[in-house]
């Protein structure tokens, strides 16, 4: 069985490259100037898509944590003000959408609720992510579903039970399921890697990793596992302030991280055993019992 979908104009999948999408989140700490410098180091490392986060912040903040305060770049401030100072509104995505049309860069973005599905289409984003904090959203599944566009549902504190009704609500058609951990930054032992395979073993749609560790090798273990799709958090600093940034690659590593991958993907092979033309030297040279 063959798995795989379109996002934008690349299939993603079963004997595809690996798809690597570097989430640039709210790293931004709401500056479009940051923005641009983030997908700079994404064009200039060849990874495949960027990715943001939309919120309306009145629906997506709980109201008993609306008013905590909380200390930010512009000062002490309730969270509710500090979550509409890192969202974007039209004039910057906008700007963005050009920007990286103008690099070759597709993008899209989670949505965390109805009307940010309805805030993105007008930019025809290749497609829509679920959040895991959206998991057990249904009307929001069925929304982002209506729009016709591929969907990527990340499954982080969710259980298998949880994963299943929601496939169940959106079906798997078009459908791309990361498996996820939403520790920032998560502990190497509450990984689970091996999770890949069981969600490979138990869904007939591509599986991807979206990994909140810190360090590289995880990301390049998950697609030996299967994963063929891998998103990670690109901060331009991992001291800048923000929640995100510990467990964010800074420019090197996200340009050793593709490298990696790349590599990977030549090392894993078919799992045809076979003789290779390079090792006939090496075969007449040293075996010295024949059939």
């Amino acid at each position: 069985m063959s798995r795989e979908i379109m996002i934008g104009n690349r299939a993603v999948g079963d004997g595809h490259p690996t798809y690597i999408v570097a989430e640039i989140g709210i790293n931004h700490n709401g500056s479009v100037d940051i923005v641009k410098s983030l997908i700079d180091v994404a064009v200039k490392n060849g990874v495949d898509a960027v990715k943001f986060q939309k919120r309306t912040p009145e629906l997506c903040v709980p109201p008993d944590q609306q008013k905590h305060m909380r200390e930010t770049p512009w000062g002490y401030i309730s969270y509710l003000d500090y979550r509409y100072k890192v969202e974007f509104g039209v004039n910057e995505y906008r700007e963005i959408d050009r920007y990286c049309k103008q690099h070759n860069m597709p993008w899209f973005a989670s949505v965390w609720d109805k009307p940010s599905v309805d805030f993105l289409q007008q930019f025809d984003p290749i497609c829509y992510k679920i959040p895991s904090a959206s998991l057990t959203d249904k009307s929001l599944l069925l929304h982002a579903r209506a729009t016709g566009k591929p969907v990527i549902l990340s499954t982080g504190m969710s259980t298998m039970e949880q994963i299943k009704h929601a496939v169940d609500v959106i079906g798997d058609k078009n459908l791309l399921i990361t498996h996820a951990t939403s520790t920032y930054p998560c502990d190497p032992a509450e990984l689970n890697l091996k999770m890949i395979r069981t969600l490979v073993e138990t869904f007939s749609c591509p599986i991807g990793y979206s990994g909140h560790e810190v360090g590289l090798i995880p990301t390049v273990v998950a697609v030996s596992m299967g994963a063929c799709l891998v998103e990670r958090h690109i901060t331009l600093d991992r001291a800048m302030w923000g929640s995100d940034q510990a467990a964010s690659v800074e420019p090197g590593g996200i340009e050793r991280l593709v490298k990696y991958i790349r590599v990977t993907e030549q090392s894993l092979g078919d799992g045809v055993k076979r003789v290779y033309e390079s090792e006939m030297s090496s075969l007449k040279r040293l075996r010295r019992v024949k059939d």
